[in-house]
């Protein structure tokens, strides 16, 4: 049977998301995979590894993809979503290709350097021979080769500006940095960022002859560069330390990306907002409240009319109870759904996914 999707259904998907983008899509985005169809094939022999970068070396890039590719064809893709894979090295993998030990948790992972060094010492420098890198290359080249652009290989999750030089100033200690050292911050700032375009682009050069466009760990689908930007550090600092230390990196970002999403992450980082919107590269926002919060029909007012209110677009993950609910007090236009804790049939979901236009 293979993937649930046609090169003709790209055609409707992009022209979607090129109106979307535009401001010129007069419904809402809605997308949702649903686990749960045959994918007509028997499951690859080998074990299945919940992380499939850490599978062994001896496990060949070939046969990674080829999970997924089962994984893939084992869902139903409606309304506005599409076939996509994302190899996650943990959040911020940009650490892992600077030279950090990668140590897998319970649910993430977690990047430390070899050795705890000053902050005058330390130096940011891609390596074009880093093991993780290479690795996910092989994989992304694999996936390119065995799809031909049928899926979009997504971006890994880079992650970027001062969580990434976190990993290297752990603790408290980048806090004081800010005070005691702030032009060696800044200077590690500007090495991370040109790091991560270095490790962009080349990851980027592999996927892009045969990828329909781009996506990012939070896959808004783009014909343009892309990318959701984050700094899950701010919520540790006010908005002065925000514009003075942050927000310079990620507007020079912003500008070279092109279209370029924020990834705002838990109530102390809501401080920040304003300062986020008042960039006119920015192009949308997507909120996380943090676990335990309410849910998205929770924060119209605080966040998601804001956003719309100057003109930017938003991204919101969420049940349909919510995204109707978001939609009686909001509207649609400029909003990107993605669906999740459903347990409908597939007929309700083609119903439900009908009564927004996005069939």
């Amino acid at each position: 049977m293979g993937i649930d999707f046609t090169r003709e259904r790209w055609d409707v998907v992009k022209e979607a998301y090129r109106r979307f983008w535009a401001h010129d899509l007069k419904r809402p985005l809605v997308r949702l995979w649903a686990k749960g169809r045959n994918p007509g094939r028997p499951k690859p022999k080998i074990r299945e590894h919940p992380d499939r970068v850490f599978y062994d070396l001896s496990v060949t890039a070939g046969e990674i993809i080829d999970w997924w590719d089962y994984d893939t064809a084992s869902e139903w893709i409606m309304g506005d979503a599409y076939p996509t894979v994302v190899q996650q090295l943990g959040p911020g993998a940009l650490a892992a290709f600077l030279g950090a030990n990668v140590l897998p948790g319970e649910d993430t992972y977690w990047f430390f350097p070899e050795n705890q060094e000053e902050i005058a010492r330390i130096r940011l420098r891609y390596d074009p021979e880093n093991v993780w890198l290479k690795r996910l290359k092989d994989i992304y080249q694999a996936g390119a080769e065995r799809w031909q652009g049928l899926v979009q290989i997504t971006m890994t999750d880079l992650g970027g500006n001062l969580d990434s030089v976190a990993v290297w100033r752990p603790g408290e200690k980048l806090l004081l940095d800010l005070y005691d050292y702030p032009e060696e911050v800044k200077r590690l700032t500007w090495e991370a960022h040109e790091a991560w375009w270095k490790c962009f682009e080349e990851i980027d050069s592999v996927v892009r002859p045969a990828n329909p466009g781009y996506t990012a760990w939070i896959d808004v689908f783009s014909e343009t560069p892309y990318y959701v930007l984050q700094c899950d550090f701010s919520y540790m600092i006010g908005p002065d330390m925000f514009d003075g230390f942050v927000k310079p990196e990620l507007v020079a970002t912003m500008r070279r990306l092109g279209n370029a999403f924020y990834h705002l992450d838990g109530v102390g980082a809501m401080k920040h907002l304003d300062s986020l919107l008042a960039i006119p590269e920015l192009k949308g926002v997507q909120w996380n409240p943090g676990e335990g919060k309410p849910g998205a029909a929770h924060w119209v007012d605080a966040i998601y009319r804001r956003v719309r209110e100057v003109g930017k677009l938003c991204y919101i993950q969420c049940p349909p109870d919510e995204m109707e609910s978001v939609i009686k007090q909001l509207g649609g236009e400029g909003i990107c759904f993605e669906l999740e804790q459903w347990t409908a049939n597939r007929r309700e979901m083609k119903e439900f996914l009908r009564t927004f236009g996005a069939a």
